[in-house]
């Protein structure tokens, strides 16, 4: 396969070498976006991006990250616009009184591969400033909110409920994820969405973001 030393490269961690090879590539003319879809993007669905909380496993699916940034970034001129397709406006966040952003920057790389653009509001973040950020992105199609700590969760919960109450809530979905969220608390909230792993986020919100732009045009 034309792309298995890409998706090696991703898989060990290895951005200097990822990034040769994409370029390696578009030099002996691939297509980018089947580099990115069967190069970028397979390795890391391989990955799974599903980790657990501890050191080791932290840090190699952040240096998987790293290697599919690197990628990313040699691409990223060959797209129109500089963006990997046009999934729209996503906003990432960790909920208030948390600190961890390793799961949402992840996710975050994610979803710039998979043609949002994205705005980052870091960590520790309010439901005010959730609600702030999607009135100062009125075309935004997804809100993201991650935690990792349990004592967060009362603050996704309250996030999620601003969020609902946004006399522009039909025009965005939400999603939630980290550690100790489920798919029952997510629904219990009012969430449209939980999932385990970055793969799965992109992908639903890509769905998402295109039920959205249906849901505009009719």
């Amino acid at each position: 396969m034309p792309y298995d030393e890409i998706q090696q490269a991703v898989i060990e961690g290895k951005p200097r070498l990822a990034a040769k090879l994409v370029q390696k590539a578009l030099d002996r003319g691939e297509n980018a976006p089947d580099i990115l879809d069967n190069g970028l993007l397979s390795a890391m669905r391989r990955m799974g991006l599903n980790f657990q909380n501890d050191d080791q496993d932290i840090a190699r699916v952040l240096a998987c990250a790293r290697a599919m940034k690197a990628g990313l970034e040699r691409l990223e001129p060959y797209f129109e616009g500089g963006r990997f397709g046009d999934h729209g406006k996503a906003i990432l966040g960790t909920a208030g009184g948390d600190l961890h952003d390793v799961g949402k920057n992840i996710v975050a790389i994610m979803f710039r591969g998979s043609g949002f653009e994205v705005v980052d509001l870091g960590v520790d973040v309010s439901a005010r400033q959730f609600v702030q950020a999607v009135r100062e992105n009125p075309d935004v199609k997804v809100v993201c909110i991650s935690c990792l700590l349990t004592t967060s969760l009362p603050e996704m919960k309250h996030i999620v409920q601003a969020l609902n109450e946004m006399s522009e809530r039909r025009d965005f979905r939400v999603m939630v994820g980290g550690g100790p969220v489920t798919g029952e608390f997510a629904r219990q909230i009012g969430a449209d969405a939980y999932t385990e792993n970055a793969m799965d986020a992109a992908e639903i919100a890509r769905t998402f973001s295109e039920n959205v732009q249906a849901q505009r045009r009719g």
